[in-house]
């Protein structure tokens, strides 16, 4: 079995990102409402490196841990 290791920056890319598609196209991802994020979770996230960061920001959302996302959005901000 391979051993996965995180990948730190994924973080920093759910508040830079944004939706290539769909009714929230253009959205930052960590900006995606919750009810978004559950219509993905039952019917199946996208492929890909997409569907792993929606999957992620889903745990994040529902388990109360926005605040992990804060400083980074604060921090994103300040370089645009």
């Amino acid at each position: 079995m391979e051993n996965a290791q995180a990948d730190p920056n994924i973080l920093l890319e759910l508040v830079r990102q944004k939706m290539p598609f769909g009714k929230y196209k253009d959205t930052l991802l960590c900006d995606l409402p919750v009810h978004y994020l559950e219509w993905f979770y039952k019917e199946g996230f996208p492929p890909g490196k997409l569907g792993m960061q929606l999957a992620t920001l889903f745990e994040i959302k529902t388990n109360g841990l926005n605040y992990l996302l804060e400083p980074l959005k604060r921090q994103a901000k300040r370089r645009q």
